[in-house]
């Protein structure tokens, strides 16, 4: 079982910037860590995900903007959001991928607004 708790979320303004953190109970079965999304009235959507090799993947609606790091001294995960727009307004959920199974947070929310 692997347990993930976020924080970070709040409400900023567009071409804010806002820090979230995700940290793991255990991280010794996890291959990849990530970050995912829901806006109101959309379906969960990939921000970005990093590997145990450091690997990332961003998603092109924030490639640029987003840039997600880890510690594994720390089991922490964290996405650095820069240039906030009003469209990446959502509750923010951390991922973390096994081998046989996703564990989620329970999320965070951010709100870009003015």
């Amino acid at each position: 079982q692997v347990q993930l708790v976020e924080s970070g979320g709040g409400l900023v303004q567009p071409g804010g910037s806002l820090r979230l953190s995700c940290a793991a109970s255990s991280i010794s079965r996890i291959y990849a860590m990530g970050w995912y999304r829901q806006a109101p009235g959309k379906q969960r959507e990939l921000v970005v995900t990093i590997t145990r090799s450091s690997t990332t993947n961003y998603a092109d609606s924030v490639e640029g903007r987003f840039t997600i790091s880890r510690d594994n001294g720390k089991n922490t995960v964290y996405l650095q959001m820069d240039s906030l727009k009003p469209e990446d307004t959502a509750v923010y959920y951390c991922n973390a991928a096994t081998a046989g199974t996703d564990y989620w947070g329970k999320g965070t929310l951010v709100t870009v607004s003015s």
